[in-house]
């Protein structure tokens, strides 16, 4: 049985299967979701006005991915429902990005709002 970690990829949280360490960095097939992406120009981070506020989707159900090996660590406690954890993660930056009340935050709520679309959540 492979181990289960979790893992971080970008500014998204992961919870999956560590299969493969090679030069530094691990595979891992996601299996839930820990912190949803946050949304905008990774580069320029908490802008609003940039060229292109991106719209970024958090990792699907089995997709496979390198992360940096520093990141994985072991995942304790009991495997949560891949859409159940995406529903929370994405909650969550909801709850904090209206607590904002910044230009960043209004722009990232209307990407959230078209992600869930693309979901299919409620």
């Amino acid at each position: 049985m492979k181990p289960i970690v979790k893992a971080q990829y970008k500014t998204g949280a992961y919870i999956g299967e560590k299969e493969e360490v090679k030069n530094g960095r691990a595979l891992i097939k996601v299996l839930a979701v820990i912190k949803h992406p946050m949304q905008g120009d990774l580069h320029h981070p908490k802008q609003a006005d940039v060229p292109f506020f991106q719209e970024r989707k958090a990792l699907s159900y089995g997709e496979r991915t390198w992360v940096p090996e520093h990141t994985v660590s072991p995942y304790e406690g009991e495997l949560p429902d891949y859409r159940t954890s995406l529903e929370k993660a994405m909650q969550q930056l909801y709850v904090q990005l209206e607590a904002e009340k910044t230009d960043f935050a209004d722009k990232s709520i209307i990407c959230l709002n078209e992600l869930r679309k693309d979901y299919k959540l409620s």
